[in-house]
């Protein structure tokens, strides 16, 4: 059953619990933005954890270097998966794993930025990480003809575990699903909207039905 995950792109803790607890009975996967991380410290991790004990919460740090030492500080704040870059070496990708192994854990391989994100995909799965996200981050997808329908595309090609992240709502999740993504990542269409509970329960829907 493919998973629904909640991006908090929001930049304090208050704020985030806050998100996390309305939208918690719909989603499998809480994710910490990297602002948020940034701003409040891995002491947001914790708190997330212990507030939702029950559902993964992802780490997204976009560790670039020093992987290993990165994951672990997330590991053990209470993460349940954290992010290396796809443009980062094997050898961090490779730390993080290992970091990963020590607690029980997984690493998720962030592609955002990667010219070719399928070749990337295809090359770190085999590196023992749970699943490559296909991401469009923010200020591209504010580009000009900008579509998701690359990543879905993507998706459909890959072969290999992945989600999709940028620009997923109500409109195009049935085809995210569709094209195999076992993860649809969704920000602003949740935490955007005027009832996100409402906005979570309908992706979620939409994603059991596809």
């Amino acid at each position: 059953m493919a998973k629904l995950q909640v991006a908090i792109d929001l930049l304090t803790t208050e704020e985030a619990l806050a998100l996390a607890a309305k939208v918690a009975p719909y989603v499998d996967i809480i994710e910490l933005g990297t602002p948020l991380i940034k701003n409040m410290g891995s002491s947001v991790i914790t708190a997330m954890k212990n507030a939702h004990p029950d559902k993964l919460v992802f780490a997204d740090l976009k560790t670039a270097d020093a992987g290993e030492l990165e994951a672990d500080i997330a590991f053990k704040a209470g993460a349940d998966l954290v992010t290396v870059m796809g443009a980062a070496g094997n050898a961090t990708i490779i730390g993080a794993v290992k970091a990963a192994k020590a607690h029980g854990k997984g690493v998720v391989v962030d592609t955002i930025g990667y010219p070719d994100r399928v070749k990337r995909a295809q090359e770190v799965i085999e590196l023992g990480v749970e699943f490559v996200e296909l991401h469009a981050g923010l200020d591209e997808q504010w580009t000009a003809g900008y579509s998701i329908q690359v990543l879905i595309d993507e998706a459909a090609r890959a072969g290999v575990p992945v989600s999709i992240a940028g620009g997923v709502n109500i409109d195009n999740v049935t085809a995210v699903i569709k094209a195999g993504a076992q993860v649809a990542v969704v920000g602003a269409a949740i935490y955007g909207a005027e009832d996100p509970a409402a906005a979570a329960k309908a992706l979620r829907e939409a994603i059991d039905a596809a």
